[in-house]
């Protein structure tokens, strides 16, 4: 028996297979069944993917079990504490983090390059008034390959680059513009002398003429605290692994399509409630729970097996423990609370929820910890971003993560167009 692989016998037969078994840097070693079909005729089935891998990453690793995320080796934690999220941006395309003159170019490429092109810009007026952001931003996201085919072909490593920056700095804009399309009001164009994470708030609130507003609270300007809590936002959707949306991503760019419309795939899975619109849903429970003194109805609901009702924004797919994103926001929602001096119903209604969760046996036992998605949304409308707004804004953080992936896909001259077999049961 060799070492390193992993025996399988079929009982009917009696025959003995063999398969190499991968190692891992972190986390669980895989077996190789890559040749499973062609010794046995048979297929390996897992609904849902819970126990394969598909590819090989040196991007993100998860340990779900104990609340664990890095990002290139570096913990999520020191990443959101320390560290910009432009600077995210860099250690994942570059694989390590930049140097102060290295961040300076990167900023200020990235600034330049957040402009649209003028045709581009007409492209929103095609949608019908109304639209949410989420559908137009993906179908603009896609009208960008139209503007550079030439992306179709990269050869080099500046050209990845240049890709990548490009849909990074761009990804703001085409957001900004669908929002403001949606409720019909004028576009405003980027500001190159403010940064990545106030030039998106700048661009949502601002009027010509220059006056920042949010509807129904006045006048309002940017405030520093609001900038660096959606840096940091941005900084924990940057990558999560092989997710829905990450998956078609890399499934897209194993046709060999073109890197935006790859992107823009990523973009519609991510719409779904079970993904990234799942913080939209909490926000509308939240609401729909309308008190505080109607939670514990609710909980007691989530509780009976009976009854269909789901509390959402709690448990996840890999995370067992406490989501260490989660963790981090939910530092960041009581420092809001204290400096913009937030003191809302929903908060309200979030908090007295999570105490109970995270004191009751029930949900300790099912391992129901809050998710990012319980804190996002509730930050998001503390910071006055409309709802339809909350997907959008982790597509911004996680197109760095997108275009990483999509990267090392390319790279990549072992990986095959994605093709998965099936179980037939029909007649």
């Amino acid at each position: 028996m060799k070492e390193n692989t992993f025996t399988m016998i079929d009982n009917q037969t009696g025959k003995r297979y063999e398969f190499d078994v991968i190692q891992s840097t972190r986390g669980p070693s895989a077996i190789d069944i890559s040749s499973f079909y062609s010794q046995t005729g048979k297929f390996t089935y897992d609904n849902g993917f819970t126990s394969t891998a598909s590819c090989k990453s040196e991007i993100t690793f998860i340990d779900g079990l104990k609340g664990e995320l890095r990002y290139r080796g570096i913990e999520i934690g020191e990443l959101a504490t320390k560290h910009s999220y432009l600077e995210t941006c860099y250690l994942l395309l570059n694989e390590r983090l930049p140097n102060k003159q290295e961040l300076a170019e990167f900023d200020l490429e990235i600034r330049h390059r957040s402009l649209l092109h003028e045709s581009l810009r007409h492209l929103f007026q095609a949608f019908p008034a109304g639209a949410h952001p989420m559908a137009t931003l993906s179908s603009a996201t896609a009208a960008l390959s139209t503007f550079y085919y030439d992306h179709l072909n990269i050869a080099d490593e500046d050209g990845y680059q240049e890709m990548a920056r490009r849909i990074i700095a761009k990804m703001p804009t085409l957001a900004a513009f669908a929002y403001r399309h949606s409720i019909g009001a004028p576009f405003i164009h980027p500001d190159i002398e403010r940064s990545f994470s106030e030039n998106f708030l700048y661009m949502i609130r601002a009027y010509p003429g220059g006056t920042m507003r949010i509807e129904l609270e006045g006048e309002k300007k940017i405030k520093d605290i609001e900038i660096e809590a959606l840096d940091t936002i941005f900084t924990l959707h940057a990558d999560h692994e092989q997710n829905a949306s990450t998956t078609t991503v890399r499934s897209v760019a194993s046709t060999g399509a073109h890197p935006y419309v790859a992107i823009s795939s990523g973009i519609s899975a991510l719409w779904g409630r079970a993904h990234g619109g799942a913080n939209e849903s909490v926000i509308a429970q939240l609401e729909m729970i309308g008190s505080v003194e109607n939670v514990d109805k609710y909980i007691a609901k989530a509780k009976d097996p009976n009854d269909p009702f789901r509390l959402m924004g709690f448990g996840h797919r890999v995370y067992k423990n406490f989501d260490p994103r989660a963790k981090i926001l939910k530092g960041l929602q009581d420092q809001l609370k204290d400096e913009l001096q937030l003191d809302s119903r929903l908060m309200e209604i979030a908090h007295k929820i999570e105490d109970i969760a995270l004191h009751d046996e029930y949900f300790i036992k099912r391992n129901l910890y809050p998710n990012i998605d319980f804190y996002s949304g509730v930050i998001f409308t503390a910071l006055g971003i409309p709802r339809s707004m909350f997907t959008p804004l982790f597509v911004i953080g996680r197109t760095t993560g997108w275009i990483t992936q999509w990267i090392e896909f390319k790279k990549d001259r072992t990986m095959k167009i994605a093709r998965p077999r099936q179980i037939y049961i029909g007649e």
